[in-house]
Order: structure tokens, then sequence, then C-alpha cells
């Protein structure tokens, strides 16, 4: 339900857009902005790492490891959710996803915890 799109190659210190969309209108019940939503990565054999969420009050959070490299963004009013990564670096090589759910309130938005996601976008950064 969710698509994700933008990654590529690129090499150490370069950057990327990734976007995400809804495919259609059934995952958003409810208003997009009610909806917790971040971006997660995983490599081959790795674990999932959560990297960044915004939560329904704007409110955002950051991974240490992307901190200051990475920005999260939501437009309510096209229903899409944007990463811009900066000062991209090897290991930061991965499958990217999107991923989103309901809340009822604020304060709840743990990327990791979210139930929607889509088929992701790979990241290659080459140093």
């Amino acid at each position: 339900h969710l698509v994700e799109s933008g990654g590529g190659s690129v090499q150490a210190g370069g950057s990327l857009r990734l976007s995400c969309a809804a495919s259609d209108d059934t995952i958003y019940d409810y208003s997009i902005s009610d909806y917790c939503m971040g971006w997660f990565r995983q490599s081959p054999g790795g674990r999932r790492e959560g990297l960044t969420s915004i939560d329904i009050d704007g409110a955002t959070v950051y991974a240490d490891s992307v901190k200051g490299r990475f920005t999260i963004s939501k437009d309510n009013t096209k229903g899409t959710l944007s990463l811009l990564l900066n000062s991209l670096k090897p290991e930061d090589t991965a499958m990217y996803y999107c991923a989103a759910e309901y809340r009822s309130r604020a304060g709840l938005c743990d990327v990791v915890k979210l139930g929607y996601w889509g088929q992701g976008t790979q990241v290659t950064v080459s140093s």
C-alpha cells in the first residue's frame, strides 16, 4: 500500500531524496495527518534499523546514526513522506522502507512498530 521511490547508487558524500506515497486510499482510514510515519532500513543479513519518524504533532526523531545528515518531511496535503539523505556513507547502504500507522495521540510514534510498510527502495553508497 506504500510505495517508496528515489533510491539509487551514489558515491560517498552524495545525496538522495526518497519519497513515499500510498498506492491507493485504503491505507488511510483517517486523515494522513493522524498517521505516525517514518523510515527504517535493512541490509542483507542485518537487523531492521529505525531511522526517523514524524509524529502526528509534527515532532521528529532521528537515530544517532543519521542525525544531522537525514531529514524527514511529510506533506499532509499530498499524502507523501520524504527523506533527504545527505553526506551519505558506505554504511548507509541498505534497503530503505517507509512505514505508517494511525495514532490517536502523539507520543506513540516508534517507526519499527508501525504496521504498514512498502517494498522498499535500494540505496547503495560506494566509497
